[in-house]
């Protein structure tokens, strides 16, 4: 099988992360995979902020737990790299860019032996005042928009070799 068929089938998400640093080259690896991402038109506007801190992440973890009213919301999954996708607000492709953006680290990470799940609660919550305090401290502009986050790190858990797979496919 194709390397690049065989790394998208195998890759799994992983929802609990071992306490082991990712290694800045490896890191670098996973962001410049997703800076080579296709985006509509070529804009190229998103801007990836990553998160090793850990008192900021422990920080928008109860940003985020708060502001969705869910005391017993987790620190994404206590991933030692949290990264976020963001794009101007006003930007109308800024969903699809993003997903092209965090599928290409996914697929990445996952090639490199490390663990990847897309996080989707900054989507419901970025203009929460405390969150986007946090999110603004981090770098990222008053004006964007987040659709998507990319918890990483090494797995901790065993992950299923094969998953059902729902999608429909009709050839015509």
């Amino acid at each position: 099988m194709n390397e690049i068929i065989r790394n998208i089938k195998t890759r799994r998400s992983v929802r609990k992360f071992s306490a082991k640093p990712v290694e800045d080259n490896i890191l670098n690896e996973i962001i410049t995979a997703g800076l080579y991402a296709p985006s509509a038109m070529n804009t190229q506007l998103w801007q990836i902020t990553v998160i090793k801190n850990e008192d900021m992440l422990v920080r928008l973890q109860k940003a985020v737990a708060k502001a969705l009213d869910r005391p017993d919301y987790h620190r994404f999954y206590n991933c030692p790299v949290f990264i976020i996708v963001t794009v101007p607000e006003d930007y109308r492709h800024g969903a699809v860019d993003t997903a092209c953006v965090l599928q290409n680290m996914f697929l990445a990470a996952h090639s490199l032996g490390v663990g990847s799940v897309w996080i989707n609660q900054l989507r419901d919550c970025y203009d929460n005042r405390e969150v986007r305090e946090l999110l603004t401290e981090a770098g990222i502009p008053e004006n964007h928009i987040c659709f998507g986050c990319a918890a990483i790190g090494y797995p901790d858990c065993e992950l299923p070799s094969d998953r059902e797979n729902k999608g429909v496919v009709k050839f015509f």
